[in-house]
């Protein structure tokens, strides 16, 4: 049986839900996590930066596009000590500017994922996965990255189905 890390980037505060912005306590990445835990029992790790992007919706956007044009790395707040006990991790990440958000770059830049296998979550409002499982195959070369899933996160609650199928697709139940 294989040792399953979830680790995440998620944003509550103000966020876009299709056509509106509304502020939210927990983020629907961090929703999409825990449906996942609750399907697998996996470990969780939450990827937070020390220096947290605005609260409010537009000046996050602008903040981490200027650290995606500056190939930013923010420090984050912790880290796990290792993932050696881990051989699969799934990445669950909003979609920033066609990728990860720059703080899970740090966090991927952090480890050797070599032999292990990667999956990747991405929630989103329409603009799939981007570029995010090439950014991963990149920045991971010694993984094996599965087919990510793109989440829609307006209907999030609703996810649960989908996460199964992506999981079991994958053999992790």
């Amino acid at each position: 049986m294989s040792k399953i890390l979830i680790a995440f980037f998620s944003r509550s505060d103000e966020n876009y839900f299709g056509y509106e912005k509304r502020y939210v306590t927990v983020g629907n990445t961090e929703i999409a996590a825990e449906k996942a835990k609750a399907l697998t029992g996996a470990d969780t790790f939450q990827i937070s930066m020390k220096k947290p992007y605005s609260k409010e919706y537009d000046a996050c956007m602008k903040e981490s596009r200027e650290d995606k044009l500056n190939n930013a790395r923010p420090e984050l707040v912790s880290m796990p000590e290792s993932i050696d006990a881990y051989d699969t991790l799934i990445l669950a990440y909003p979609n920033y500017w066609k990728t990860m958000p720059m703080a899970v770059f740090t966090f991927l830049e952090a480890f050797d994922f070599t032999g292990k296998t990667i999956l990747p979550l991405c929630t989103n409002e329409g603009d799939d996965l981007g570029r995010s499982e090439e950014d991963i195959k990149r920045t991971c070369p010694g993984a094996t990255v599965a087919k990510g899933i793109s989440l829609c996160g307006t209907g999030i609650e609703n996810s649960d189905p989908f996460i199964e199928r992506w999981l079991k697709e994958n053999g992790v139940i």
